[in-house]
């Protein structure tokens, strides 16, 4: 399959759709100035072939771009409910619809302590000096591929949050990007700072108000970590199954800083995320965490790169993925090793679990080292749910559905065990339930019992 582009009416933006778009903007003129640049990037990579490496199990034929457009104003729709949103406290809450924000509570009393917590345009304008090198300068390039210079033409919004030196968030924040209108396309973006010594906690997810909508996505986040610092950061990725999502997601290490990074693929139609994690200082160290779950004939796909650096510098990568009915999940992975990096502990692992015949997993896992004194290692597994265990179950009175959840939690606790915020593992726990019908049918049960009473 050619992955060049030779239609930019199907797949790409227009420049009368782009000049419509700033067309429909106010903000600063350096911003658009950078939009400007940024598309005239992506005009170029439009006929520049996508990596064969990255995209050739990834089949974009399907995707047609023009059938999606950015709202211009803030949209009236419903709002939606959070997975995670309401079953913890947070510093800060930060809400972004249909591209647009909605609501912000928690940034003034974070203000007091010298955060900046708001949305990116806002944070952009009121605080350039501080926030513009760091903007799609230091962790995502504008022209990595056609992707990023399209995101970065067009981001309609997103969130900024920045933690100064020696500040310590004992609370999480809390960041829900959400759709509610048919044809919405959203290029938000994340960047968080956090500077010197500081510490600090995002969850962020994204959901669709309804599962008939359809929905474009061309995401980006910049995790920026400083030297002693530390930051953990999940992303909960649960649009609906008639929406598309693209992103490229970065974070960036500086000496003795350490990321914590987990990754949730629960929907989208197609999926498609790079993810790099760049050890650029001295004894950095990144865990990065990785839970999909998919159905019916989802396909998402993962390109990560765990880039080593600097002297001793460690990365864990555990991706694990249930698959079910005609569903698809692709992970290429790759450990990279610059010759500087002397002293490197690096780890990669992505096991997947079957729960049909039909659905196929893909787990390519890599390696590319220059320096001589490492250690890194990688693998892969992919088989079916054990037919004799289900029976075992069975056999004691447990139900087929309760065994199979069982099972599945049982695969997907050693990731579970790597996690240390319990909100997240229990939205994890209670989705699980929900993929694998326990939730739907006990509450069936529950309304037949109401019924008959």
């Amino acid at each position: 399959m050619s992955l060049v582009t030779t239609d930019p009416g199907r797949t790409g933006f227009s420049a009368e759709v782009f000049e419509q778009f700033l067309a429909g903007r106010q903000e600063a003129d350096w911003i658009t100035q950078a939009r400007r640049a940024a598309f005239a990037e992506y005009e170029h990579l439009l006929s520049v072939e996508l990596s064969q490496e990255e995209f050739k199990r990834v089949d974009l034929r399907p995707f047609n771009a023009a059938r999606f457009r950015p709202l211009r104003e803030r949209s009236s729709g419903s709002s939606v409910a959070a997975l995670m949103g309401d079953h913890a406290e947070y510093g800060g809450r930060i809400v972004h619809q249909d591209g647009h924000l909605s609501q912000l509570s928690g940034s003034e009393a974070l203000a007091a302590r010298g955060v900046l917590f708001g949305d990116l345009q806002q944070m952009l304008e009121s605080h350039r000096e501080l926030l513009e090198p760091f903007f799609m300068r230091r962790a995502v390039s504008t022209n990595a591929d056609r992707f990023a210079a399209w995101h970065a033409a067009f981001w309609t919004g997103g969130t900024v949050l920045y933690v100064p030196r020696g500040v310590e968030l004992e609370l999480p924040i809390h960041s829900l990007i959400t759709h509610t209108q048919d044809g919405v396309a959203d290029f938000s973006h994340t960047l968080i700072i956090v500077d010197e010594g500081a510490r600090a906690t995002l969850l962020e997810e994204t959901a669709s108000a309804d599962e008939g909508s359809a929905g474009l996505h061309v995401g980006c986040v910049e995790l920026i970590v400083e030297r002693d610092a530390q930051l953990r950061y999940v992303q909960l990725q649960n649009w609906n199954h008639n929406s598309w999502h693209f992103a490229h997601q970065t974070g960036v290490v500086g000496n003795n800083g350490s990321l914590q990074w987990t990754v949730v693929g629960l929907g989208s139609k197609l999926s498609h995320i790079h993810q790099d994690i760049n050890l650029a200082g001295r004894a950095a160290t990144a865990e990065v965490n990785g839970v999909t779950f998919t159905s019916g004939r989802q396909k998402l796909s993962y390109y990560t790169q765990q880039n080593h650096q600097q002297q001793g510098t460690h990365s864990d990568l555990l991706y694990r993925e249930v698959l079910r009915d005609d569903s698809r999940v692709i992970w290429r992975g790759m450990i990279k090793v610059d010759l500087p990096a002397q002293q490197t502990d690096g780890y990669q692992r992505s096991d997947a679990l079957m729960l049909s015949e039909t659905a196929r997993c893909d787990s390519i896992p890599g390696l590319e080292i220059e320096a001589d004194d490492v250690r890194c290692t990688h693998g892969a597994t992919t088989g079916r749910v054990d037919q004799d265990q289900i029976l075992y179950c069975m056999s004691r009175g447990i139900t087929r559905n309760e065994a199979m959840h069982m099972i599945v939690e049982g695969f997907f606790q050693q990731v579970y065990d790597r996690i240390p915020i319990p909100v997240v593992r229990e939205t994890l726990s209670r989705t699980v339930q929900k993929k694998l019908g326990i939730e739907t049918m006990e509450t069936s049960l529950i309304s037949a019992d109401e019924d008959e009473n």
